[in-house]
Parts: C-alpha cells; structure tokens; sequence
C-alpha cells in the first residue's frame, strides 16, 4: 500500500510520549467521555466503571501529554475539592504514521467497548466494500476520506445535536488473492 508522505500531511508528527499515551483502549474512551463536557476522575471512572485509582494513573497520562485539560476547581457533593478535565482535541491534530502499529488495536479496542455497551447494537451504522486498488487510488481513497473528517471534525459542536463517532478502517483483505 502507498505509504502518506510527511509532505503530503500537515499535522505534527506525534512524539513517543504521546503515542503511548494514546495506546490505550480507555485512555481513549476518556477522551471521547471528556469531548463535550468536563468530568471529574470520580466521573470518569463511574462511567467506566472502573478504579477510581486506575483512571487517575490515565488521567495524568492524557494530561500530561496535552490531551486532557484540567479546568477549574469545584467543590464536590461533600465540600472535597474536584477538578473537571476536558478533551483539548489535540489527537486529531497528529500524524502517528506507520511508527505506532499498537494504537490501532487501542482505536479497535475503544470501538469494541462502546459498541458493546449499546443497548441496542442496531443503532451501528455499518457499511463494507472490498476494493482492488493500485497505489496511486489507495492514496486518493485515504487522501479524500481525511478531508471529508478533517472538515467534520473542523466544525464548532452543536449543542443541539446527538454524540456520534466515527471509526473507520481501511486494512488488507487476507482472503483475497
């Protein structure tokens, strides 16, 4: 498959630190909980049903490396002091290339756990088309997709819409000759 020159892409290359933050299946499930609203790591971790102590150690992580963005400080429900994070987006800011083969299983890991906790698993919208394509078409393929994300994810959220994601996946066929 044609390799996307670092010419042809003006996002930043991400830095090791940042690749193996977002290596993670939950790191990036935090992300998209923290996208439209700040939540606490008590919140986080209540919606992902996990250790309280486990969120922490990711919440650092994703903050550390630009990620998670701490907001102001709140007072909790018994006066303790909370503090809310907020995606900053910068994931969709970054090349990872080729260099980071372990965040496509986090991105199918993350995939698989929101999927499953639907309650209707009806509601996925799923499409496949197998395609025999030369290099030179496989690049206008990813080139014209990335655009059509790029501006979607360019746009200013409405309030008023519903919370969707979009996962996507392009990958040899090995049942093909």
């Amino acid at each position: 498959m044609a390799e996307e020159s670092d010419q042809d892409d003006p996002r930043q290359l991400a830095t090791e630190a940042e690749a193996k933050a977002l290596a993670s299946g939950v790191r990036i499930r935090i992300l998209r909980m923290c996208l439209d609203e700040p939540l606490t790591n008590k919140e986080i971790a209540t919606r992902l049903e996990a250790n309280p102590a486990t969120v922490l150690h990711h919440v650092r992580k994703l903050v550390s490396t630009g990620f998670l963005e701490a907001q102001e400080e709140r007072s909790g429900a018994r006066g303790a002091r909370e503090v809310p994070y907020l995606a900053t987006r910068k994931s969709w800011r970054l090349r990872f290339g080729d260099r980071y083969p372990q965040l496509s299983s986090a991105m199918l890991d993350a995939f698989l756990t929101e999927v499953g906790q639907l309650p209707d698993p009806g509601t996925v919208d799923i499409s496949r088309l197998g395609l025999r394509l030369t290099d030179e078409e496989y690049a206008e393929l990813k080139e014209r997709i990335k655009e059509l994300l790029d501006e979607l994810a360019a746009r200013e959220p409405s309030g008023r819409g519903h919370p969707y994601s979009v996962f996507l996946a392009i990958h040899p066929d090995p049942g093909r000759d």
